[in-house]
């Protein structure tokens, strides 16, 4: 997934960026390359190709580093340095939205069948004939 070009230029930000553990992660090429893979495809962990390693890793060290901090300095870095990448990240497990949104109903509502009822009252006073 990633060409020889593009880790050239990524791979000393993300030594710069990563956690430093007791052991370095396995192949972090690779790894990286299934993350980025599982994003823009919008698939789930387990969707991951197995010629990109195991899914589990991939899962492990995203939400490790996304604890960590580790995309929010590594973007910095990009950004400092001019890289364009060329991809868009949006974490949609932060996104919320208003209950009312998801059609959620509120205390005291109408029963569907009352306020079918109640708007066809309204329809109906509206087309009365008036007094001209």
């Amino acid at each position: 997934m990633l060409s020889d070009e593009q880790w050239a230029v990524l791979e000393p930000l993300v030594e710069a960026c990563r956690p430093i553990g007791k052991t370095p992660p396995q192949d972090l090429r690779r790894t990286l390359s299934a993350i980025l893979w599982r994003h823009q495809n919008a698939a789930k962990w387990r969707a991951i190709p197995a010629d990109l390693g195991p899914w589990w890793r991939a899962a492990q060290v995203f939400m490790r580093w996304a604890r960590a901090g580790v995309w929010e300095r590594l973007l910095g870095l990009v950004q400092e340095r001019g890289v364009r990448l060329g991809m868009v990240f949006l974490d949609g497990t932060n996104v919320r939205a208003h209950q009312e949104a998801a059609g959620a109903a509120r205390r005291g509502d109408l029963k569907p069948s009352e306020t079918i009822v109640k708007r066809l009252a309204a329809f109906a006073a509206g087309m009365e004939r008036r007094p001209a």
